[in-house]
């Protein structure tokens, strides 16, 4: 007679966004069931909803969170294409104005990055994880509090739009409640020691804004203008992406001294008092869509749960560590993160002793490596608070710097930047001897005295329509 098969670890996901469902896929193949509860209800086209309002501003998919995503669930760069957005080619699909000057735009493609809305982004991965068996999705439903004791996490209590509560048990429990999180209260109701935290906050305030691309732009680069933070004035950045429906996404930003505002008739004057007025020239020669809109939620904060001692429990994404929107790691280390606890439970119980802890470690690796690249630049901006740089941390900025001028006529150097911002490699690929050898040479040719334009590109800011697509 066949004995019944043991029933498989159930799975409770809290937060319905890019990480929980991530997170669900990672999962699905060692579980049978999987709850994911999300406060607001989830549309069922890339269109915008409640509980994401960063979807308004610009989001880059670096190549090392696209990758991820796509070993996770194949296929979904495929459905982004198909749906509008844009597979970027790096260094050379993009215009970019370094604190070490413009990038040339000569060189062979070394990385990628996926240019689109936010939400057709987080549409595609839902809508994938939600048709994997055991998948349930339980919407507008909120998480009040965690179930179990100071050593283990046993599920949570979630409350119900007409105020009922209910209890849902679970061997593993998921925190991907963004940055709003609650967990480190609700484990402190449990006895669970307060867990640590590191802060950096340049005071960044974001400003964006869709515009109706001028005719003629596809295969448009993504424009980038960033801060210089070696200036003793606040640091302002943009970016023009190319997203779906033939649109941009424009989103400007400013550190604290320095922050735009949602002033319609300001949006294109502090564009055009960066470093370039290189954004506010092509928003001369496209049509706004909609109102600008602004976020000033953007600290970097770590939580460092793998410091911790508690089973049956993982902070994914932001609710772990949320990170400056400037650089676009948020999505990319997420994925990496869920990627990492695919892998281990490949390996491992869900249930096993200490899985939890050991989790939370693989998913915190790709996390600290994006929280380096992000803190070692807002941290040296004027007025930022926080963790202050130490010795080390301004020798290695001096470093960074000086790869990043090098960058400039130095492809070898272009590579292994380009291989460490998109998350394909860790920042010790930068101590190769050759980077190195590089550094001690600096520049090969002159700085260009302006951006690296296409004719197609020249053709848009002299408003010729006739001009030839850009390539």
């Amino acid at each position: 007679m066949a004995t019944t098969p043991p029933p498989r670890p159930r799975v409770l996901i809290l937060g319905g966004g890019l990480s929980g469902t991530l997170a669900a896929a990672a999962l699905a193949p060692h579980s049978d069931s999987i709850d994911i509860v999300e406060r607001h209800a989830l549309p069922d086209t890339p269109q915008p909803r409640r509980g994401l309002p960063q979807a308004r501003h610009a989001h880059m998919l670096w190549a090392g969170g696209a990758d991820a995503i796509e070993s996770l669930l194949p296929g979904t760069i495929d459905m982004w294409l198909r749906a509008g957005a844009h597979r970027v080619p790096l260094p050379n699909g993009m215009i970019s104005l370094s604190p070490g000057g413009w990038y040339r735009r000569c060189w062979p493609e070394a990385q990628y990055l996926i240019s689109a809305g936010r939400d057709l982004v987080d549409w595609a991965v839902r809508t994938q994880v939600l048709a994997l068996p055991g998948v349930r999705l339980l919407a507008e439903a909120e998480p009040v509090r965690l179930l179990g004791t100071r050593t283990r996490v046993t599920g949570a209590t979630i409350r119900h739009p007409d105020g009922t509560e209910k209890c849902l048990e679970a061997d593993l429990v998921i925190d991907a409640t963004g940055r709003s999180s609650q967990a480190p209260a609700w484990l402190a109701e449990l006895g669970v020691p307060a867990v640590p935290e590191t802060v950096v906050d340049a005071g960044v305030t974001y400003a964006s804004r869709r515009y109706k691309a001028p005719a003629d732009t596809t295969g448009w680069p993504v424009i980038n203008i960033q801060a210089d933070a070696r200036l003793a004035v606040p640091g302002t950045a943009g970016t023009i992406l190319p997203i779906e429906g033939d649109t941009w996404m424009v989103s400007l930003s400013g550190t604290r001294g320095g922050e735009p505002t949602s002033d319609e008739t300001q949006f294109a004057a502090f564009a055009s008092q960066m470093r370039s007025p290189l954004i506010a020239e092509y928003l001369a020669r496209a049509e706004p869509l909609g109102q600008v809109t602004v976020a000033r939620n953007t600290t970097n904060r770590r939580r460092h749960y793998e410091r911790t001692r508690v089973e049956g429990f993982i902070a994914l994404g932001d609710s772990a560590t949320a990170l400056n929107p400037l650089y676009g790691h948020g999505m990319s280390a997420a994925a990496q993160g869920a990627r990492a606890l695919r892998d281990l439970a490949a390996n491992s119980t869900i249930t096993s002793k200490g899985f939890a802890r050991r989790a939370q470690r693989a998913v915190a690796r790709p996390a600290a490596a994006a929280w380096l690249l992000a803190v070692g630049q807002d941290a040296a901006f004027p007025h930022a608070t926080g963790k202050k740089p130490n010795l080390a941390d301004r020798l290695t900025s001096r470093y960074i710097n000086r790869l990043i001028t090098t960058a400039g006529s130095d492809f070898t150097v272009v590579e292994a930047l380009t291989d460490v911002m998109t998350l394909q490699a860790s920042g010790r690929v930068l101590a190769r001897p050759r980077i190195l050898l590089a550094a001690i040479r600096g520049p090969r040719l002159p700085a260009l005295s302006g951006p690296a334009l296409t004719a197609a590109e020249e053709a848009v800011l002299l408003g010729r329509p006739d001009a030839p697509p850009t390539l």
